[in-house]
């Protein structure tokens, strides 16, 4: 340590340079089929030399190590603060992080009202527009009201209604479209399930075949 900074180093680069030397000697021996020095020869000590992290190859030996610059770079660097649990994590969520109460600042409901004015606006004008459009045209405009509410006795026999009647004093259903019975149901869960087991094993060749026939066939 006595020897100064500037010889130290000088001392300490002519020992890596050394070390490198030897390096390329004993990759040559292996080359010309000698034995693996750098395998089996002997191991310097950790207290002998030791690397920079993040400088691999050139160590510090002595009082190398100790020299200003270098000293800071052998220490160790401070844990990483631990991680959260889950748990931990779970507490400061509630319902705000989840965005319930963004409207309780009385600020962002006004804002969603002008822009919904803003869009049915849009809307109707555009609607307006397209109907001015389509009247100059020559287009009539059919605006018949139709009452979807409405029951005609004579629509729902003729759309095969079926009207539900429970017990005295209960509610009426009207089915407005055909209802199919349960053996319908059961018949159509069998097609099914067969043009699934076709998809799965038959080959496209006798798909191909199937379908042919149930076209000469008119089905």
């Amino acid at each position: 340590a006595g020897l100064g900074e500037f010889r130290i180093r000088d001392l300490n680069d002519e020992i890596n340079k050394l070390l490198r030397e030897k390096g390329h000697w004993e990759f040559r021996i292996k080359e010309l089929g000698g034995p693996d020095y750098a395998r089996i020869g002997p191991k310097m000590l950790d207290h002998e030399g030791k690397e920079v992290p993040g400088n691999r190859g050139y160590k510090y030996f002595g009082a190398a190590k100790d020299l200003p610059g270098v000293r800071e770079l052998f220490e160790k660097e401070p844990l990483p603060p631990p991680r959260k649990t889950r748990a931990e994590l779970m507490k400061a969520i509630d319902a705000e992080y989840y965005g319930y109460r963004d409207e309780d600042d009385g600020i962002l409901e006004p804002l969603e009202q002008e822009h919904e004015k803003k869009v049915i606006a849009e809307a109707v004008e555009k609607w307006k527009m397209e109907r001015e459009a389509r009247l100059a045209r020559g287009e009539e405009e059919e605006e018949e009201e139709v009452n979807i509410y409405a029951v005609n006795d004579d629509d729902s026999d003729e759309e095969g209604g079926k009207e539900k009647e429970g017990e005295e004093g209960q509610q009426k259903f009207i089915a407005h479209v055909p209802v199919p019975s349960q053996q319908e149901i059961e018949e159509a869960l069998v097609r099914r399930k067969k043009m699934e087991l076709l998809q799965k094993y038959a080959s496209e060749t006798l798909m191909a075949q199937s379908e042919e026939a149930k076209t000469l066939l008119g089905l």
